[in-house]
Protein backbone atom coordinates (compact mmCIF):
# COMPACT_ATOMS: atom_id res chain seq x y z
CA UNK A 1 0.00 0.00 0.00
CA UNK A 2 1.35 3.05 -1.23
CA UNK A 3 2.50 5.77 2.35
CA UNK A 4 0.54 9.32 2.25
CA UNK A 5 2.72 12.17 1.31
CA UNK A 6 3.45 14.06 3.65
CA UNK A 7 1.50 16.78 3.98
CA UNK A 8 2.82 19.75 6.99
CA UNK A 9 1.63 22.51 8.51
CA UNK A 10 4.16 25.17 10.27
CA UNK A 11 2.88 27.79 12.71
CA UNK A 12 5.19 30.69 13.67
CA UNK A 13 6.79 31.01 10.05
CA UNK A 14 7.69 34.52 10.23
CA UNK A 15 9.65 33.46 13.44
CA UNK A 16 13.45 32.33 13.51
CA UNK A 17 12.76 28.89 14.07
CA UNK A 18 9.48 28.96 11.07
CA UNK A 19 11.73 30.08 8.60
CA UNK A 20 14.74 27.43 9.21
CA UNK A 21 11.73 24.72 9.20
CA UNK A 22 10.60 25.95 6.05
CA UNK A 23 14.12 26.09 5.00
CA UNK A 24 14.90 22.60 6.09
CA UNK A 25 11.87 21.06 4.64
CA UNK A 26 11.99 17.44 3.17
CA UNK A 27 11.55 16.50 -0.65
CA UNK A 28 8.57 15.96 -1.59
CA UNK A 29 6.42 17.10 1.57
CA UNK A 30 3.53 19.06 0.71
CA UNK A 31 3.96 22.13 2.99
CA UNK A 32 2.04 25.03 4.23
CA UNK A 33 3.23 27.70 6.46
CA UNK A 34 1.39 30.35 7.95
CA UNK A 35 2.64 33.34 10.43
CA UNK A 36 0.80 34.74 13.67
CA UNK A 37 -1.42 37.41 11.23
CA UNK A 38 -2.31 34.01 9.22
CA UNK A 39 -3.02 31.80 11.84
CA UNK A 40 -4.23 32.31 15.72
CA UNK A 41 -2.92 28.79 16.92
CA UNK A 42 -5.55 29.81 20.22
CA UNK A 43 -8.52 30.16 17.85
CA UNK A 44 -9.86 26.25 17.96
CA UNK A 45 -12.32 26.95 15.06
CA UNK A 46 -9.46 28.44 12.89
CA UNK A 47 -7.42 25.90 13.75
CA UNK A 48 -9.62 22.61 12.89
CA UNK A 49 -11.11 24.22 9.74
CA UNK A 50 -7.09 24.46 8.17
CA UNK A 51 -6.54 21.01 9.40
CA UNK A 52 -9.53 19.76 7.53
CA UNK A 53 -9.12 22.16 4.83
CA UNK A 54 -5.51 21.18 4.28
CA UNK A 55 -5.48 17.38 5.59
CA UNK A 56 -2.12 18.31 7.11
CA UNK A 57 -0.76 14.79 8.78
CA UNK A 58 1.98 16.74 10.66
CA UNK A 59 2.14 19.85 12.61
CA UNK A 60 5.35 21.58 13.32
CA UNK A 61 4.50 24.65 16.29
CA UNK A 62 6.70 27.40 15.73
CA UNK A 63 4.32 29.71 16.91
CA UNK A 64 5.28 31.61 20.45
CA UNK A 65 5.44 34.50 22.46
CA UNK A 66 9.30 34.32 23.17
CA UNK A 67 9.81 38.28 24.07
CA UNK A 68 10.89 36.86 28.07
CA UNK A 69 10.92 40.23 29.84
CA UNK A 70 7.62 41.29 27.64
CA UNK A 71 5.53 38.41 28.85
CA UNK A 72 5.65 39.76 32.43
CA UNK A 73 4.03 42.95 30.97
CA UNK A 74 1.58 41.02 28.86
CA UNK A 75 0.75 37.64 30.48
CA UNK A 76 -2.48 37.28 28.99
CA UNK A 77 -0.61 37.37 25.53
CA UNK A 78 1.79 35.55 26.80
CA UNK A 79 -0.38 32.63 27.69
CA UNK A 80 -2.75 32.73 25.04
CA UNK A 81 0.67 32.08 22.68
CA UNK A 82 2.31 30.14 24.61
CA UNK A 83 0.13 27.61 26.94
CA UNK A 84 -3.80 28.30 25.50
CA UNK A 85 -2.82 27.82 21.51
CA UNK A 86 -0.65 24.16 22.15
CA UNK A 87 -3.45 22.93 23.87
CA UNK A 88 -5.83 23.68 21.04
CA UNK A 89 -3.33 22.60 18.68
CA UNK A 90 -3.16 18.91 20.21
CA UNK A 91 -6.97 18.80 20.07
CA UNK A 92 -7.10 19.01 16.80
CA UNK A 93 -4.54 17.35 16.01
CA UNK A 94 -5.99 14.30 18.19
CA UNK A 95 -9.72 15.13 16.22
CA UNK A 96 -7.56 14.77 12.52
CA UNK A 97 -5.21 12.19 12.96
CA UNK A 98 -2.26 14.48 12.90
CA UNK A 99 1.19 14.57 14.57
CA UNK A 100 1.92 17.54 16.73
CA UNK A 101 5.77 18.16 17.24
CA UNK A 102 6.54 21.17 19.64
CA UNK A 103 9.26 23.02 21.15
CA UNK A 104 9.45 24.20 24.65
CA UNK A 105 12.25 26.16 26.27
CA UNK A 106 14.97 25.84 29.26
CA UNK A 107 13.52 28.33 30.76
CA UNK A 108 11.21 25.90 32.59
CA UNK A 109 13.67 24.96 34.52
CA UNK A 110 15.13 27.21 37.29
CA UNK A 111 18.69 26.65 36.82
CA UNK A 112 19.46 25.13 40.66
CA UNK A 113 20.46 21.86 39.79
CA UNK A 114 24.09 22.86 38.50
CA UNK A 115 24.09 20.17 35.58
CA UNK A 116 22.48 19.33 32.82
CA UNK A 117 19.02 19.07 33.15
CA UNK A 118 17.47 15.60 31.32
CA UNK A 119 13.94 15.47 30.42
CA UNK A 120 12.93 13.79 34.29
CA UNK A 121 13.69 16.59 35.90
CA UNK A 122 11.50 18.81 37.65
CA UNK A 123 10.74 21.76 36.23
CA UNK A 124 10.68 25.14 38.26
CA UNK A 125 10.27 28.24 35.76
CA UNK A 126 11.38 31.49 37.16
CA UNK A 127 8.85 33.37 34.83
CA UNK A 128 5.85 34.17 32.90
CA UNK A 129 7.69 32.94 29.72
CA UNK A 130 8.91 29.82 31.30
CA UNK A 131 5.64 29.25 33.36
CA UNK A 132 3.42 29.50 30.15
CA UNK A 133 5.98 27.71 28.13
CA UNK A 134 5.71 24.66 30.59
CA UNK A 135 1.69 24.73 30.73
CA UNK A 136 1.44 24.40 26.85
CA UNK A 137 4.27 21.58 26.77
CA UNK A 138 1.89 20.01 29.47
CA UNK A 139 -1.23 20.24 27.85
CA UNK A 140 -0.02 18.50 24.96
CA UNK A 141 1.44 15.89 26.95
CA UNK A 142 -1.74 15.38 28.72
CA UNK A 143 -4.10 15.68 25.57
CA UNK A 144 -1.82 13.78 22.80
CA UNK A 145 0.71 11.86 24.67
CA UNK A 146 1.16 9.40 22.06
CA UNK A 147 0.53 11.60 19.29
CA UNK A 148 3.14 13.87 19.78
CA UNK A 149 7.06 15.05 19.87
CA UNK A 150 7.95 17.29 22.61
CA UNK A 151 11.01 19.23 22.41
CA UNK A 152 13.22 21.65 24.59
CA UNK A 153 15.72 23.79 23.43
CA UNK A 154 17.97 26.67 24.59
CA UNK A 155 19.01 30.18 23.24
CA UNK A 156 17.31 29.78 20.15
CA UNK A 157 18.98 32.18 17.20
CA UNK A 158 19.71 32.47 13.55
CA UNK A 159 21.39 34.43 11.10
CA UNK A 160 18.47 36.98 11.19
CA UNK A 161 16.63 36.53 14.65
CA UNK A 162 17.40 36.20 18.23
CA UNK A 163 20.22 36.90 20.16
CA UNK A 164 23.00 37.12 16.93
CA UNK A 165 20.84 38.93 14.66
CA UNK A 166 19.93 41.84 17.90
CA UNK A 167 24.07 41.63 18.76
CA UNK A 168 25.06 42.19 15.23
CA UNK A 169 23.35 45.31 14.77
CA UNK A 170 23.89 46.55 18.18
CA UNK A 171 27.95 46.06 17.70
CA UNK A 172 27.16 47.99 14.11
CA UNK A 173 26.47 51.30 16.24
CA UNK A 174 27.86 51.09 19.55
CA UNK A 175 31.58 50.96 20.37
CA UNK A 176 30.96 49.01 24.10
CA UNK A 177 28.62 46.65 25.15
CA UNK A 178 28.32 45.11 28.65
CA UNK A 179 26.81 41.44 28.41
CA UNK A 180 25.23 39.35 31.45
CA UNK A 181 28.31 36.37 32.57
CA UNK A 182 26.76 34.48 35.01
CA UNK A 183 24.03 33.24 33.19
CA UNK A 184 25.05 29.64 31.58
CA UNK A 185 23.41 27.72 28.80
CA UNK A 186 24.17 26.69 25.07
CA UNK A 187 23.32 28.62 21.98
CA UNK A 188 21.71 26.59 19.40
CA UNK A 189 21.14 27.15 16.08
CA UNK A 190 17.56 27.28 14.53
CA UNK A 191 18.91 25.61 11.28
CA UNK A 192 19.84 22.63 13.38
CA UNK A 193 16.97 22.72 15.22
CA UNK A 194 14.91 22.49 12.34
CA UNK A 195 16.54 19.92 10.92
CA UNK A 196 16.20 17.17 14.60
CA UNK A 197 12.36 18.69 14.37
CA UNK A 198 11.89 17.31 11.34
CA UNK A 199 14.03 13.57 11.70
CA UNK A 200 11.88 13.29 14.69
CA UNK A 201 8.43 13.95 13.47
CA UNK A 202 9.51 11.50 10.95
CA UNK A 203 10.12 9.09 13.14
CA UNK A 204 7.06 9.64 14.83
CA UNK A 205 8.97 9.03 18.12
CA UNK A 206 6.30 10.78 21.20
CA UNK A 207 7.16 12.00 24.78
CA UNK A 208 9.22 14.90 25.48
CA UNK A 209 13.17 15.49 24.57
CA UNK A 210 15.94 17.73 24.44
CA UNK A 211 17.99 19.33 22.25
CA UNK A 212 20.95 22.04 21.80
CA UNK A 213 24.49 22.47 20.21
CA UNK A 214 27.57 21.09 21.98
CA UNK A 215 29.54 23.13 24.72
CA UNK A 216 29.00 25.45 27.31
CA UNK A 217 28.99 29.27 27.28
CA UNK A 218 27.24 32.76 29.13
CA UNK A 219 25.90 35.64 27.10
CA UNK A 220 29.29 37.47 27.51
CA UNK A 221 30.96 34.35 25.75
CA UNK A 222 28.16 33.98 23.09
CA UNK A 223 28.31 38.02 22.46
CA UNK A 224 32.35 38.04 22.13
CA UNK A 225 32.17 34.53 20.15
CA UNK A 226 29.49 36.83 17.76
CA UNK A 227 31.68 39.76 17.61
CA UNK A 228 35.03 37.92 16.78
CA UNK A 229 33.40 35.57 13.91
CA UNK A 230 31.81 38.37 12.19
CA UNK A 231 34.96 40.62 12.31
CA UNK A 232 36.87 37.47 10.52
CA UNK A 233 34.16 37.20 8.07
CA UNK A 234 34.06 41.14 7.49
CA UNK A 235 30.76 41.29 8.76
CA UNK A 236 32.03 44.13 11.43
CA UNK A 237 35.25 46.54 10.75
CA UNK A 238 36.07 45.60 14.35
CA UNK A 239 34.93 43.97 17.52
CA UNK A 240 33.15 46.40 20.35
CA UNK A 241 34.74 46.21 23.73
CA UNK A 242 32.28 43.73 25.82
CA UNK A 243 32.18 43.78 29.73
CA UNK A 244 31.27 41.11 31.66
CA UNK A 245 28.39 41.80 34.05
CA UNK A 246 26.38 39.86 36.64
CA UNK A 247 22.79 39.52 36.27
CA UNK A 248 22.09 41.92 39.68
CA UNK A 249 23.76 45.12 37.46
CA UNK A 250 21.70 43.65 34.17
CA UNK A 251 18.17 45.04 34.80
CA UNK A 252 15.57 42.63 33.51
CA UNK A 253 11.74 42.56 34.16
CA UNK A 254 11.76 38.49 33.93
CA UNK A 255 14.29 36.69 35.58
CA UNK A 256 16.56 34.42 34.34
CA UNK A 257 17.87 30.47 35.68
CA UNK A 258 21.25 30.97 36.05
CA UNK A 259 21.94 27.35 34.79
CA UNK A 260 19.89 25.43 32.03
CA UNK A 261 22.47 23.33 30.09
CA UNK A 262 19.84 20.34 28.86
CA UNK A 263 21.08 16.52 28.68
CA UNK A 264 20.23 15.63 25.02
CA UNK A 265 21.82 12.68 25.05
CA UNK A 266 18.92 10.53 24.50
CA UNK A 267 18.10 12.33 21.32
CA UNK A 268 21.64 12.18 19.87
CA UNK A 269 21.01 8.05 20.14
CA UNK A 270 17.91 8.43 18.95
CA UNK A 271 18.78 10.05 15.95
CA UNK A 272 22.36 8.57 15.72
CA UNK A 273 24.20 12.27 15.82
CA UNK A 274 26.23 14.37 18.01
CA UNK A 275 24.88 18.16 18.08
CA UNK A 276 28.04 20.33 16.58
CA UNK A 277 30.01 22.78 19.41
CA UNK A 278 28.09 26.02 19.26
CA UNK A 279 31.05 28.29 18.45
CA UNK A 280 31.30 25.95 14.73
CA UNK A 281 27.58 26.34 14.63
CA UNK A 282 27.41 30.12 15.13
CA UNK A 283 30.29 30.41 12.09
CA UNK A 284 27.84 28.28 10.14
CA UNK A 285 25.40 30.88 10.50
CA UNK A 286 26.91 33.86 10.25
CA UNK A 287 28.53 32.93 7.14
CA UNK A 288 25.21 32.88 5.76
CA UNK A 289 25.23 36.48 5.65
CA UNK A 290 29.39 37.02 4.69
Amino acid sequence: MKEAPLRALVTGANGQLGKALVSAAPAGAVLKSLTHAELDIAEPAAVEALLQDFQANLVLNAAAFTAVDEAERQPDAAARANALGPAVLARACASRGAWLCHVSTDYVFDGAQGRPYDTSAQPHPLSVYGRTKLEGESAIRQQLPQGSTVVRASWLYSARGGFAARMLALMASRPQLSMVADQVGVPTSASGLAQVLWSMSARRTPGLWHWSDSGVASWYDFAVAIAEIAVELKLLPAAPAITPITSAEYRCAAARPPYSLLDKRATEKLLGITAPHWRRALRATLEELA
